[in-house]
């Protein structure tokens, strides 16, 4: 049950940034589009009572316990740069907004852009640590808890692999070839796209 209600969030996230995109700029309705899409983050609402309940009730703590408490860190820390990500360019496609700005490629822009990367994974599996050992102490004695513990070290490993790629990134940065200049611009803030849009 709480397997399939993951994999329901995680469709129902695509098709309310589907829906809500298209709305607001296939069917020229922003504020209707805009609503759809402040509904996403009550799919993790949902999960998160769901997993709750599911515990309450006296499920074993297991994987799927872990699987959602992973799923919501990285919902909670992906999810709004994925929705401003497809936005951007929805609003390229449909509505004459400036073109998506690619990440840099090559030296520090490219290694800072890597540490932003590393910071939403770390504070993914911050997250979803914290959630774990919030299940732990609501199961107390009444359970095994050693699997969800287990999706704690897992979380570790998350933390570690981060910040080996970004600091590679930042102690021998790629270089362009051939000793070219990268040209492109630094990446916008979603300030800066939104005045650009109008």
């Amino acid at each position: 049950m709480l397997l399939a209600l993951i994999i329901a969030a995680e469709i129902g996230f695509w098709v309310l940034l589907a829906l809500g995109l298209a709305l607001r700029y296939l069917a020229r309705m922003p504020r209707t589009g805009l609503a759809v899409l402040l509904c996403v983050p009550l799919l993790e609402v949902v999960l998160l009572v769901a997993t709750a309940a599911d515990l309450r009730d006296g499920g074993e703590p297991g994987w799927r316990h872990g699987l959602a408490a992973v799923y919501l860190g990285v919902t909670v820390t992906h999810g709004p740069h994925l929705v401003r990500w497809a936005d951007a360019r929805f609003a390229h496609r449909f509505a004459d907004g400036p073109p998506p700005v690619r990440p840099p490629r090559y030296g520090s822009a490219r290694a800072a852009h890597e540490w932003r990367l590393s910071a939403r994974a770390i504070g993914a599996a911050a997250i979803a640590a914290g959630l774990l050992q919030a299940a732990i102490w609501y199961v107390g004695d009444a359970g095994d808890v050693a699997p969800l513990r287990a999706w704690q070290v897992r979380m570790r490993y998350v933390v570690g692999i981060a910040v080996v790629i970004a600091l590679s990134y930042t102690l021998w940065p790629k270089r362009p070839p051939n000793g070219t200049a990268d040209t492109r611009p630094p990446a916008a803030s979603d300030a800066d796209r939104e005045t650009a849009r109008h």
